[in-house]
């Protein structure tokens, strides 16, 4: 099960920082005797004499390096086997000489590095140390997530409750949920009503009023009322896996200027391989004008010693540069922004599949929004119902044939006036040949008394396919009712206008909102509905929209945005049904409404969990947080090691001295890269 699978992953990142915390206090149980013992030197006394001492050096750097720096000298063996070179490479390269210089020392006036190396490999276990935790700490999100799902469900099992473990809930099981306790699974309501606290899935404080035939979700907490909740979906396939899922795939995935960054870390460890290289020849070569750089910077760099042998000073140097130019900082300043962006994502009910969508929104120019379900509720209601002149049925009989020809459909405006009829008790037709004509309307036979009629429903074009005079009177009444960003839909029996239906669907209520942030941060919005442009305008005038693309068959929204992209350049789009799949795969970003379909989702790059389109702007913002501490990141990382290079080369920069700088560049990014947990989305 889901639950058993990520627990495991958790122990398995538990374990690494347990690993790591050991090698680094290993490596400083052996090493603070070295720093001591290494002062009575800079003292000038070397105790109880330069022999033991140079040994004792050697001795006991030699655990540090060879069983506590195992793994680094390992992944530093396999890079240069494959014909790589990465990180560990320039630190084993600089530990390994200073190592080295122990023996050379027993034997000549070489410069005891030894003590040295075992100070640069327990900071270099240091920083991993604090690596391994970050990144634990950056992935608590899922550890969140997981935490937030019912361990126990209440089912009923042969007409009485009984508690079982999370993973025995299985599809149709009757879960019982009382005030308090959460939600097991998702699942249907079918009996009881109750104020949910779905904040863990939304990011809204609000409690949401549920009843029967209401969905729910699995670990929401019901606040008051018993409630008999059906289960709708289990394991792997809950909103809440699901989310741990997205939120896995983002943590994995690259944004673009991370492989930029890749790229050029490909090279800079060769790079640095070269320069290290000519720093040792130029010190072997021009040791006194080298040297001179180092008696001008005594009096104020402490650790400079001029006056070192041309060797000695050539090893000095390049260790430095091995160690202040390893890339650490590169490879953590896109994960860990990545990591802490996605969870506070999660928290607001942003889920964000792909890095590159992280670092797409940022430049949005257009959003565009589908109409039904996305800047309305997606609950249309009944309005008015207009007979025309020549019609011999009573606004009732009109009702109720064009309930009967709606049931076949799933159209959100159809059920609206197939629920109108069932709350007036009308008893629906039965139906024969039913049909349903793309962008028009729909088209089916009616058994009325004791013959059949075929009814139409749908827009002027319909009517004009089927040659269906429309009068001037139904016309201007049409008008009047789009005007009132209500949707009119003409019916005709056999051949003659009967009258007009029309629905109209409330505005949700942040759109006004939505859309006016939006325009602050200076990003424009457009519509796309299949309704014709009257009604879209009344809508897009509500609500504050630049743009209506009305009239827009389902397969025709791909082409639009394809308009959009080429007129203005990254486009985003909104929606919620399964029509809008292809559009949202073609957007630059494709933003789903949570409350909408799968398949919507699943096409999607982003998905707002409340359903609210404010969420629109909120991952506008994560996505210019997240990025810029991503640049910030990246350009601490790089400015670091252009900087420290040139003094290490010319001698300015001891290699500790180096490596605490290096060990300090990761922190600093990691500690930048949480500085994204205090930025406000709202």
């Amino acid at each position: 099960m889901i639950h058993n699978k990520k627990d495991d992953s958790l122990s398995r990142d538990e374990r690494k920082v347990r690993d790591a915390g050991f090698k680094m206090w290993g490596a400083w149980a052996f090493t603070a005797p070295i720093i001591v013992w290494m002062l009575f030197e800079m003292s000038g006394r070397v105790w109880p004499s330069r022999f033991v001492f140079d040994l004792g050096m050697i001795v006991l750097a030699t655990p540090v390096m060879f069983w506590l720096g195992k793994s680094t000298l390992r992944s530093a063996w396999i890079a240069v086997s494959h014909k790589n070179a990465n990180m560990d490479v320039l630190i084993t390269l600089g530990t390994v000489v200073s190592y080295l210089t122990g023996f050379a020392s027993l034997f000549s006036s070489l410069a005891n590095y030894a003590g040295v190396a075992a100070m640069i490999m327990a900071f270099h276990l240091t920083g991993r140390y604090v690596e391994v935790k970050a990144k634990g700490r950056a992935s608590q999100a899922i550890k969140k997530l997981l935490e937030l799902g019912a361990k126990t469900a209440k089912i009923i099992v042969d007409g009485k409750e009984k508690e079982v473990p999370i993973e025995e809930v299985k599809l149709n099981d009757i879960m019982i949920v009382r005030p308090g306790e959460k939600i097991p699974t998702d699942g249907l309501i079918i009996e009881g009503q109750s104020a949910i606290d779905e904040s863990m899935a939304t990011g809204e404080s609000m409690p949401v009023k549920r009843k029967v035939g209401d969905e729910v979700i699995g670990a929401t907490i019901n606040q008051n009322g018993l409630l008999k909740v059906k289960a709708t979906k289990v394991g792997q396939d809950t909103f809440l896996s699901q989310v741990i899922k997205m939120v896995e795939e983002l943590q994995g995935s690259k944004v673009p200027i991370q492989e930029f960054a890749d790229k050029v870390t490909g090279y800079f460890v060769p790079v640095v391989l070269g320069i290290s290289a000519v720093t040792f020849v130029s010190w072997l070569i021009f040791p006194d004008s080298l040297g001179a750089i180092g008696v001008w910077a005594q009096d104020f760099l402490p650790w400079v010693t001029p006056g070192l042998g041309a060797l000695t000073a050539a090893i000095f140097a390049t260790v430095a540069v091995l160690v202040i130019a390893c890339p650490c900082a590169l490879g953590l300043a896109t994960p860990t922004a990545l990591m802490v962006g996605s969870g506070l994502g999660a928290e607001h009910g942003i889920l964000i599949r792909s890095g590159e969508a992280i670092q797409t929104m940022k430049d949005l120019k257009v959003v565009v929004f589908d109409k039904t379900g996305t800047i309305t509720k997606g609950k249309p209601e009944i309005t008015d119902i207009v007979k025309s002149q020549k019609s011999k049925f009573e606004d009732r009989e009109l009702l109720r044939m064009a309930a009967s020809l709606e049931n076949a459909s799933e159209h959100p405006l159809g059920q609206a006036i197939v629920n109108k009829a069932k709350d007036d008790k009308l008893e629906l037709l039965p139906v024969d040949k039913f049909e349903s004509i793309t962008g028009r309307g729909i088209k089916g036979l009616l058994t009325i008394g004791n013959r059949q009629s075929t009814v139409l429903i749908g827009n002027e074009k319909l009517m004009r396919n089927f040659n269906i005079e429309i009068d001037a009177k139904i016309k201007q009444r049409k008008g009047e009712l789009e005007d009132e960003a209500k949707t009119a839909m003409l019916v005709s029996v056999d051949n003659a206008l009967a009258g007009i239906i029309a629905v109209a669907d409330t505005i949700k209520d942040d759109s006004v909102e939505a859309i006016a942030r939006l325009k602050e941060i200076g990003v424009k919005t457009a519509i796309i509905t299949g309704d014709n442009k009257r009604t879209g305008e009344a809508i897009a005038k509500k609500v504050g929209i630049d743009e209506v693309l009305a009239e827009v068959l389902p397969h025709q929204k791909v082409e639009e945005v394809q308009r959009l992209q080429k007129e203005h350049g990254i486009v985003a789009m909104v929606g919620d049904g399964i029509n809008d799949a292809p559009a949202l795969k073609q957007a630059n970003v494709g933003i789903a409404i949570g409350t909408g379909t799968d398949i919507a989702i699943e096409a999607a790059d982003v998905t707002l969990v409340s359903g609210r389109i404010i969420g629109v702007v909120r991952a506008i913002k994560l996505s210019q947080a997240t990025f810029k501490k991503i640049k910030q990141n990246l350009y601490w990382a790089f400015g670091y090691n252009i900087a420290a290079i040139p003094l290490a080369m010319a001698g300015l920069l001891h290699p500790v001295i180096a490596e605490i700088a290096m060990a300090t560049s990761s922190i600093s990014v990691i500690t930048n890269a949480n500085s994204l947990r205090r930025v406000k989305l709202d």
